[in-house]
C-alpha cells in the first residue's frame, strides 16, 4: 500500500467502489451520496485556499460525471463549489437516479487492486502518518472528533488509516522507496522526532496519544479499532 496522502478518489480500488456504489443505489431506488472533500479553505494563505478550492472543484467534478446525486463538504465555503459542478450535470434535475450505470461490471479484484503506478512509501509519508495519527489521537482524547490538520479536516478514518498503515508495513517488512525497511526501530525514533515538536507541558494530551498510538502500532497482533483501547484513556467528564 501507497502513502496514504497518495490514495485520491482516482485510484482503482477507490474508482471502482465508487462505480460499485452508484450502480448499486440507483439500481434500488436510492441516492447515491458523495464523500467528504476533506480540504478546507484558508483565510490566511491565499495559496492554500487556491489549492483547496481546486481539489474540492475537481473531486466533485468527478462525483456528478459518475452518477452520484448528491455530496458534503468539510467546510460550508465549499459548498458553492460543490453546487456548481452538481448543477451542471443534473440541471433543473432532483438526482440522477435514472443513471443505473449498466456499464459498471465490479470484480473483488478490482475493489482489491491498490497499485497505484509509480508510488512508493517513503520517509515523508511515514512520518507523515506518524504525524497525523498522533494530532487526531490527541484531538480525540480532549473530545474534539473532527479535526483541522495541516489544511485538512480529519476524523477517526484517517487516523485508523495511518496507524494500519504503519502496522501492515512493520507486520511485512515494507521497505521505503530508498530501500530501508520499516521497523518498529524506525518508527518508534519518528515518533519521537515528531512528539518532541508536538508536545510541551501545556500543550494538550500528547504523551497520552503516543502511547495509544505505539500500543497500535507495535504490537503483534492488529487492534480492530483505534478507540477500543484509547477509550480508557478518557475522563468520565468525556465519556
Amino acid at each position: 500500500m501507497p502513502d496514504r496522502a497518495q490514495v485520491t478518489m482516482a485510484v482503482p480500488f477507490m474508482r471502482a467502489y465508487c462505480n460499485l456504489l452508484v450502480a448499486t443505489c440507483h439500481r434500488r431506488g436510492a441516492h447515491a451520496m458523495g464523500g467528504m472533500a476533506a480540504f478546507i479553505p484558508s483565510r490566511k494563505d491565499a495559496g492554500i485556499n487556491e489549492q483547496a478550492m481546486d481539489k474540492v472543484r475537481e473531486d466533485k467534478e468527478r462525483e456528478a460525471a459518475a452518477g452520484f446525486d448528491g455530496t458534503w463538504v468539510a467546510h460550508p465555503d465549499l459548498v458553492a463549489i460543490a453546487k456548481v459542478e452538481f448543477d451542471t450535470i443534473l440541471g433543473d434535475k432532483p438526482n440522477q437516479k435514472t443513471v443505473l450505470r449498466e456499464d459498471v461490471h465490479m470484480t473483488g479484484a478490482q475493489l482489491l487492486n491498490t497499485h497505484i503506478e509509480g508510488s512508493s512509501v517513503s520517509a515523508e509519508g511515514l512520518r507523515s502518518n506518524v504525524d497525523v495519527a498522533l494530532q487526531y489521537i490527541e484531538s480525540w482524547l480532549r473530545g474534539v472528533g473532527a479535526a483541522a490538520i495541516h489544511n485538512l479536516m480529519e476524523d477517526a478514518a484517517t487516523a485508523e488509516i495511518a496507524r494500519a498503515q504503519m502496522w501492515q508495513w512493520i507486520k511485512h517488512g515494507q521497505k521505503l522507496n530508498d530501500g530501508r525497511p520499516i521497523t518498529k526501530e524506525m518508527y518508534e525514533t519518528i515518533r519521537s522526532e515528531v512528539l518532541s515538536k508536538l508536545n510541551s507541558p501545556e500543550k494538550g494530551r500528547f504523551v497520552e496519544a503516543a502511547e495509544i498510538l505505539d500500543n497500535l502500532v507495535c504490537r503483534e497482533h492488529f487492534i480492530e479499532f483505534l478507540t477500543v483501547p484509547a477509550y480508557a484513556y478518557l475522563d468520565e467528564g468525556n465519556r
